[in-house]
């Protein structure tokens, strides 16, 4: 393990440009290799790709590492595999980041079987021990009730996962200087146990959180179905995504893609309204870090109010009505409705 030296994010792109999760383990990475004072490289695979490779750079890395062949055009597991474990056992890394999106897990957990490591999936929160160079890893447990530290000690590379918008992505400084190192791999289509023969776009029209810049998001404090539509009404009038916590979605009133939380969505909206949510580990690590949290519950012990900007203790009932007339007279002193999304 003592040749095994540098820490590596894996560039995921799609459509041609580059995901924002892989740019957010970049700046992730940027501060675990400084603690190590060892370099941060990206990964870049794919066809036609070269011309990213500076935004790595930009973004926080020492080197990037391009391999650009046709056989990587699509994303397939077995072709990604072969291309980063030939990487990896030349030069050697002691961690590894990627970005738990659907390409992301599915390949992170191919490379750690077949390197024979260990992999911690939907990281949220990184360090490292820079005496024992351990990365430490953590994610929420047991439900959502604890959150556990993960450590790989007798294998390399230390892989993790990472949950998009948990991190913070560095700003681009064009002035950085970095290698880019080409690599021409041994991978041979005939080898290839599949094909992509087409790529179909899902256009069914559904919710997405992640891009929302204010969500109204809502638990079982609301009491029942009926309860949770001033949530909707809520959210109508300031022009807001809604969201739920797991409680909502698992008592049906609303399908899962509305979940926040350790097991549905990561947001980092502008504004986030917490209402009737107790605010347990599981669901704050979906949304903590929203630039501006209020809070509205009943419970003035609430774990929630522990990360709220604003907290409003309550009886959600009596409190939204009032919020929703005073946002309908904002709009009509302003001349109509307004949008505060």
């Amino acid at each position: 393990m003592e040749e095994n030296r540098g820490v590596w994010v894996f560039i995921e792109v799609n459509e041609g440009r580059i995901e924002d999760v892989s740019l957010e383990l970049l700046g992730a990475g940027r501060k675990l290799a400084d603690k190590l004072n060892v370099p941060l490289s990206g990964i870049l695979l794919g066809y036609g790709v070269k011309d990213l490779a500076c935004q790595v750079i930009y973004s926080g890395a020492d080197a990037v590492y391009v391999t650009d062949q046709p056989i990587l055009k699509h994303y397939r597991t077995e072709a990604f595999m072969k291309a980063v474990i030939q990487l990896a056992e030349k030069y050697r890394p002691e961690i590894f980041l990627y970005g738990a999106t659907p390409n992301g897990k599915d390949l992170a957990s191919a490379v750690a079987t077949d390197l024979s490591t260990g992999l911690t999936a939907d990281t949220t929160m990184l360090d490292v021990d820079v005496d024992k160079r351990l990365l430490e890893a953590s994610r929420p447990a047991f439900g959502g009730n604890i959150m556990a530290t993960i450590l790989c000690k007798k294998h390399r590379p230390q892989m993790a996962t990472v949950r998009p918008k948990v991190m913070k992505a560095l700003e681009p400084d064009i002035s950085r200087k970095g290698s880019i190192i080409e690599e021409d791999l041994n991978l041979k289509e005939e080898d290839m146990r599949t094909k992509v023969l087409e790529i179909v776009k899902n256009v069914t029209k559904k919710t997405n959180l992640a891009e929302a810049h204010v969500i109204v998001a809502g638990g079982k404090g609301l009491g029942d179905l009926q309860g949770f539509q001033l949530i909707h009404e809520l959210a109508d009038t300031i022009g807001a995504s809604v969201g739920a916590s797991r409680d909502v979605v698992e008592a049906g009133w609303l399908p899962h893609e509305y979940q926040i939380g350790q097991t549905g969505e990561t947001v980092t909206p502008k504004v986030y309204f917490a209402i009737g949510i107790s605010g347990a580990i599981q669901h704050v690590v979906g949304m903590k870090n929203s630039e501006l949290i209020i809070a509205i519950n009943k419970d003035p012990k609430a774990p929630i109010f522990d990360v709220a900007t604003y907290g409003i203790v309550g009886d959600a009932h009596e409190i939204i009505p009032k919020l929703i007339q005073q946002f309908k007279e904002i709009g009509r002193e302003k001349g109509g409705e307004i949008n505060y999304a």
